[in-house]
């Protein structure tokens, strides 16, 4: 589709949490903060003439590498949320963008991503086939206090949970939906503090692509105020996840 009239490089969306994003907390869940933050990124790209149809042209799609989320307060159902994104960089085969929630004047989350441009017919990162000049860059405009990292794989852990990839994990792209990933993880650990608001930060590692079938183990490991984990095929990760608590 061509580039929208209404196409800025830093764009907004308004979101209304609704009972089905939240915990039993009423707050909304850490897997639906990162699906609203993908959706407003598809949402820019779309209007930037860079969406999924777009890019399916060269048969290519954007998937993730890499996110850090920070999160200081949780909206609660019925809040009406305003996510703000923009592009610090996109050259090759890779984009980091950055993303913003607001309650109102007040910011209560931020993400750094890492993206990477995947053929998804030969299945391995390519260059952009797409031009992006019209999408100005904002290298120093972060949205976290810290950038993504590497996460550690090699840490001492224990099988925490054993599991086949199944139809509903998948995305459009016919693999495991990143946001997939985060929630079995979650699933694995104590939920009281989740419900108190004590995870307030978290790194997410994608390593290799998981399909349909694919039989995953998870492993954690406890290391002071951080949980950690690795989803496994093969003995080989997948994904690797650092929860940071308070």
């Amino acid at each position: 589709m061509p580039i929208s009239p209404q196409f800025t490089s830093v764009f907004s969306q308004d979101w209304e949490v609704n009972f089905l994003q939240c915990l039993p907390s009423g707050h909304l869940k850490h897997t639906e903060l990162c699906n609203l933050m993908q959706l407003t990124a598809g949402a820019h790209a779309e209007l930037g003439g860079m969406s999924f149809t777009d890019m399916q042209q060269h048969d290519q799609a954007w998937v993730l590498s890499r996110m850090r989320v920070e999160v200081d307060e949780l909206p609660k159902w019925r809040d009406t949320v305003t996510i703000k994104t923009w592009i610090l960089d996109l050259q090759g085969s890779r984009s980091i963008r950055a993303l913003e929630m607001y309650i109102g004047d007040k910011k209560v989350a931020g993400a750094l991503t890492y993206w990477a441009v995947f053929n998804t017919k030969l299945r391995k990162s390519e260059a952009l086939a797409l031009p992006h000049e019209h999408f100005e860059k904002y290298p120093d405009r972060m949205p976290t206090k810290e950038s993504f990292k590497k996460v550690e794989v090699t840490r001492e852990s224990e099988i925490a949970a054993e599991r086949t990839v199944l139809l509903s994990d998948l995305d459009i792209v016919f693999h495991a939906n990143n946001v997939k990933y985060l929630e079995w993880c979650l699933d694995a650990v104590d939920f009281k503090p989740l419900l108190k608001q004590q995870l307030k930060s978290f790194d997410m590692n994608y390593l290799r692509e998981l399909k349909m079938g694919d039989k995953i183990t998870l492993k954690k490991g406890q290391q002071e105020n951080q949980t950690y984990f690795t989803v496994e095929k093969e003995d080989k990760p997948s994904f690797a996840l650092e929860l940071n608590w308070v």
